[in-house]
């Protein structure tokens, strides 16, 4: 008689905005560990720029999910401002006033833990921003709570570039519970038509993160929406518009058009003509993008994934997600 193989239990992270509806909200909750409310902010000298996110911790606490707040400098534009990070960084004093101000909103809030997310640090606040998120840590596991910390998609330790510089695996493995790789962006609103995560680059990050991160510290980066650009791309100049996977779907249902599936990406694609006579090409996520990809966490030995975004649901994506492993609450 053969045994019955147990199904691996992962952990899933979703980020919401406030503003997601209460349908959408309700729809994903089976299928998360953790609801990440995006964003609070903080001003230089560590007071917290409070999140109206009640809406979704309310809805989340009867279903077991615990929501996390996720910590961003961002400016009055919505844009990472690395100078606003700088300034917390290299004023301790600050970091200890937004740690205090951290634990107050999640005592108050019930929540369950914070996301660290700073995009474009400097490389020279690399190790304060490693060193604010142990010390982060310290203080919240005392208490109960949860730090997490999302990073770019790095191959490599000494990586060029603003995206990446500010980011240490190695350091922020041993400074965090979590780590969460934002592997995808590759097609992304400015730049040329592409996957927004294709699986041999995915590969490339986890194949460099499990190298410095033990593999049960990770969560792995799942886009859950595509981009349409129109043709001819123009560097500088072209916009791609975001679109969820569902219209991604209907899109090439409305113009009859064939979808292909790229096997080195792993992801669908597919061109039409618009009424107007332009020319476009889609890249999104289907069944089968979702399921190489979730592929991944059990082959790499994975603590779980991190949906960006959940605003849109996508019932056969959580339908793969449901076929092949068991979602943990905690």
């Amino acid at each position: 008689m053969v045994e019955k193989q147990q199904r691996e239990t992962i952990l899933v992270n979703g980020y919401a905005y406030p503003s997601i509806g209460p349908e959408t909200l309700q729809a994903w909750l089976p299928d998360l560990t953790f609801v990440s409310t995006f964003s609070y902010g903080f001003t230089a000298d560590g007071q917290l720029i409070d999140l109206m996110d009640e809406n979704i911790i309310r809805a989340a606490q009867p279903a077991g999910v615990q929501s996390l707040m996720v910590l961003t400098p961002l400016d009055s534009q919505g844009a990472f401002n690395n100078q606003l990070a700088k300034a917390l960084l290299e004023n301790p004093q600050a970091q200890d006033q937004l740690i205090d101000n951290i634990l107050d909103n999640i005592r108050t809030k019930g929540m369950f833990g914070v996301d660290f997310d700073f995009e474009y640090v400097l490389a020279e606040n690399r190790d304060q921003y490693t060193e604010l998120v142990r010390k982060a840590r310290q203080r919240l596991n005392a208490a109960g709570y949860l730090v997490t910390v999302a990073l770019a998609p790095k191959t490599s330790a000494d990586q060029p570039g603003l995206l990446y510089q500010g980011h240490d695996y190695r350091g922020m493995g041993q400074a965090a519970n979590f780590i969460l790789t934002m592997t995808y962006e590759w097609g992304y609103t400015y730049g040329p038509p592409m996957a927004v995560a294709p699986l041999n680059q995915v590969r490339r990050v986890l194949d460099y993160a499990v190298s410095e991160v033990p593999p049960d510290q990770l969560l792995m980066g799942i886009p859950n929406y595509g981009y349409d650009w129109t043709l001819p791309f123009v560097q500088g100049e072209s916009r791609a518009e975001k679109i969820s996977n569902d219209e991604a779907i209907a899109r090439a249902e409305r113009y009859g058009v064939e979808i292909f599936f790229d096997e080195q990406a792993q992801s669908p694609y597919y061109y039409y003509t618009d009424e107007n006579g332009a020319d476009h090409v889609v890249w999104f996520e289907d069944e089968r993008s979702m399921q190489a990809k979730l592929a991944l966490v059990s082959e790499y030995g994975l603590a779980g994934v991190s949906y960006w975004n959940i605003m849109d649901y996508f019932a056969a994506g959580s339908e793969v997600l449901r076929e092949m492993y068991d979602v943990a609450k905690v």
